[in-house]
């Protein structure tokens, strides 16, 4: 939470430009406080897995969050009960005429395909544009930041020569980035994925600004002036033994798969992966829900437009 300090404090700007989020008086009396709206679209296989994953990571701040669970009508979980499905989520008809403070879309194992090729393509592409009215902040996740990259602002994915598969060093292309707050200089990140989005046709888009690259992975973070669409090409929000299933899943298949990258200790997959990347990933998403959700959305959720 914020530093409340008196309004004409020395200090103030000095903090502020220490990247230190302070708060005056004056807005911290005027502030009123309700639960933030989040709307989570999934798109992974395992919901359960992806729900517990982020709702891991959203709950751990001081701030209350009611989330709510979103998926395609236009596709069927075939790894998922239906009767979890029917418990627990809603269909983009039943929300449309809602609003909320963010919004996160997963990722989803289709980078095989063309965007255009994906079952609910059209239906994605619907929500997204919904989401410029009705959502303070998205943040797209992996394959649906390629999504929102493609659908957005035209930007198409690149298939990769080989699979970028494990835990990655990153490091801040802009150092005062509000949603690295926090952060070290280098911090660890895991990634999977066949393809990728190309450093200069991001550069090349005026409404982008990259925030964070890797020497392998290329760009992790780029995002809209005021974060109101955020896209993150990484998995930060994956478990300890999330790659070694997907590991021993393919290998186990007799599939070509290469031992994750900086995953397990001296490269031996008979000892427990070592976690890197576990404290970047809570403040990625704290950052996320104070700056570009909690101080940026209206008290009137209705205001947000």
């Amino acid at each position: 939470m914020p530093i409340k300090i008196p309004n004409l404090l020395p200090a103030t700007n000095t903090l502020i430009n220490e990247n230190i989020f302070v708060i005056t008086e004056t807005r911290a009396i005027t502030q009123d406080i309700r639960p933030l709206r989040i709307l989570m679209l999934n798109l992974m296989p395992d919901k359960i897995v992806t729900e517990t994953q982020i709702s891991r990571l959203i709950g751990n701040t001081p701030l209350q969050v009611e989330l709510e669970l979103l998926q395609t009508a236009t596709h069927r979980s075939k790894h998922t009960a239906a009767e979890h499905m029917l418990a627990f989520y809603k269909t983009f008809d039943e929300v449309k005429k809602e609003k909320f403070d963010g919004m996160i879309i997963t990722g989803a194992p289709v980078e095989h395909l063309e965007f255009e090729d994906v079952e609910y393509w059209e239906e994605l592409c619907e929500i997204m544009e919904w989401s410029k009215t009705h959502v303070t902040s998205t943040f797209h996740i992996c394959w649906a930041a390629q999504a929102g990259l493609y659908y957005h602002f035209g930007i198409k994915k690149k298939k990769l020569d080989k699979k970028l598969f494990g835990v990655y060093k990153h490091k801040l292309d802009y150092k005062n980035a509000i949603l690295f707050r926090g952060f070290d200089d280098e911090f660890m990140v895991p990634h999977s994925r066949h393809t990728t989005v190309a450093t200069e046709d991001i550069e090349a888009c005026d409404r982008l600004k990259i925030i964070s690259t890797s020497e392998e992975g290329g760009v992790y973070v780029c995002m809209t002036d005021k974060g109101r669409q955020i896209f993150v090409t990484g998995h930060s929000e994956y478990d300890a033994r999330t790659l070694e299933k997907e590991y021993l899943r393919d290998k186990n298949l007799g599939l070509p798969i290469d031992m994750p990258v900086n995953y397990y200790p001296d490269n031996d997959d008979t000892k427990a992966p070592l976690v890197t990347w576990r404290s970047c990933a809570n403040l990625l998403y704290s950052n996320w829900l104070n700056y570009f959700v909690y101080q940026t959305t209206p008290y009137n959720i209705e205001e947000i437009e």
